[in-house]
């Protein structure tokens, strides 16, 4: 299962990272990838992406560098809230050791900038509870040391977040996400983002 978008490849493939329950630890969950050639009508299963014995992986986005790298951006359970990501610089036949990022955040939604940068938005369930990104360079090496934004800080609650990103006609990004003012009740909401240049 996954709650996380896909991500077509500049193979043609179209990938998707999911969460299954760990053989060797049953109360733990861990995400694999899996691939189609035929548009999501049948799917192969390629390689384990982050497993771990003591932390859980659910949750996942993924999206490809302009320089070929898969990224998965991954929510964790018994890791502190934490982002991790894994990386995939072989067409996802493997992922590299998972990375502590070192902020926390969950779930994830990754695009990539006209100018190739990375913009990753996420919920953030702690007080003040929100929506919050960053502004990744293209490979995301520099994930650890970004400036997060803060969209919303407002959340009634740390029941929300699970955004989505689309670019607009005039250059600005539209963020909507799963929100409650004062624990009332749930609704979509929206975020218009503008980003200067590199």
């Amino acid at each position: 299962y996954n709650r996380g978008p896909m991500w077509q490849g500049q193979d043609g493939l179209l990938y998707w990272a999911v969460a299954s329950q760990s053989r060797l630890q049953p109360r733990l969950t861990e995400v694999h990838l899996m691939a189609s050639a035929d548009g999501g009508l049948s799917w192969e299963y390629r390689c384990p992406v982050a497993r771990d014995d003591k932390a859980s992986f659910n949750e996942t986005a993924l999206i490809e560098t302009r320089g070929g790298t898969l990224l998965a951006f991954l929510r964790t359970a018994d890791f502190n809230d934490h982002t991790v990501i894994a990386r995939s610089t072989d067409g996802g036949k493997s992922f590299a050791p998972w990375e502590d990022t070192g902020f926390q955040g969950h779930p994830h939604c990754a695009t990539t900038l006209p100018d190739g940068r990375i913009l990753l938005v996420y919920g953030y369930r702690h007080q003040p509870f929100g929506i919050r990104a960053r502004v990744l360079n293209a490979e995301a090496t520099d994930i650890a040391d970004s400036q997060e934004i803060v969209l919303r800080d407002d959340g009634g609650s740390g029941d929300l977040g699970y955004p989505w990103v689309t670019p607009m006609a005039d250059g600005r990004y539209l963020v909507v996400y799963y929100f409650n003012k004062d624990n009332g009740i749930r609704h979509i909401a929206g975020t218009v983002l503008s980003l200067g240049k590199e």
